[in-house]
C-alpha cells in the first residue's frame, strides 16, 4: 500500500510519520505526477487558501479531483474545508464531498483544545483525543455523507462520504492510530459491512 499526503502546506511530516508507524510507504504529493500509483491520500491542515491556490498554480486541482473519484482521499482541518461543497465564502475548493463547513468554528489559535469524542467503526472503544487547532465546523452533511463524530453538545466534527473522510481536528498530533487505520481500511475496503 502507497499512501499519498498533499505537502503544499501544512501539517503534512506528521501523517507521514504515522503512516510509517503503521508500517505504510508514504509519500509527498506536489505535482500531479506524484499521484500515479498511490492508493490513497491524505489532505493535512494547514491553511485551506493557501493549500487551495497552490493546488491550482502546481495544476493539482483538476488531478485531485480525477484521482478522488477512483481513490480514497481524507481531508483534516483544512483538508477538510478543501473538500467540501460549501463553505459560505468563495476560495479554491476541490468541492468532493456532499457537505457544508464553517472555518475557524471554534475561535483562534489561543482557542485550540483537546476532547475525547467517539467516532463510529473506530476500533479500541476508547474515545479518541482530538485536537481542535482554529478548526472547522461540520455544519451539515448532505445526501451520501453522514456524520461519524460529535463533540458533547452535539456538534458534529468528522464525516465519511463512500471512500472520502473529512476530520475537523488533527489525528496526526495525538499520537493515536486509530483514525489512520480507519482510514487505511478505506483504502482496503476493510471497513465496508
Amino acid at each position: 500500500m502507497k499512501i499519498g499526503v498533499l505537502a503544499l502546506q501544512g501539517a503534512f511530516i506528521e501523517h507521514i510519520n504515522i503512516l510509517k508507524q503503521l508500517g505504510v510507504e508514504a509519500v509527498e504529493v506536489r505535482l500531479p505526477a506524484e499521484l500515479d500509483g498511490l492508493d490513497g491520500l491524505i489532505i493535512p491542515g494547514g491553511e485551506s487558501t493557501t493549500i487551495g491556490k497552490l493546488a491550482d498554480t502546481y495544476g493539482l486541482t483538476g488531478p485531485l479531483r480525477d484521482f478522488a473519484a477512483a481513490k480514497p482521499v481524507w481531508g483534516t482541518c483544512a483538508g477538510m474545508i478543501f473538500m467540501a461543497k460549501e463553505i459560505g465564502r468563495d476560495q479554491p475548493l476541490l468541492g468532493l464531498m456532499n457537505i457544508e463547513v464553517e472555518r475557524n468554528a471554534f475561535g483562534r489559535q489561543v482557542d485550540s483544545f483537546i476532547t475525547p469524542i467517539d467516532v463510529d467503526g473506530l476500533n479500541g472503544g476508547e474515545p479518541f483525543p482530538a485536537v481542535f487547532i482554529r478548526g472547522p465546523r461540520l455544519v451539515a452533511a448532505h445526501g451520501d455523507a453522514r456524520v461519524i463524530a460529535r463533540l458533547a453538545d452535539g456538534t458534529p466534527v468528522a464525516a465519511e462520504e463512500g471512500h472520502w473522510l473529512a476530520t475537523s481536528f488533527h489525528p496526526e498530533l495525538t499520537g493515536d492510530t486509530r483514525l489512520h487505520e480507519y482510514f487505511l481500511g478505506l483504502v482496503t475496503g476493510a471497513n465496508e459491512a
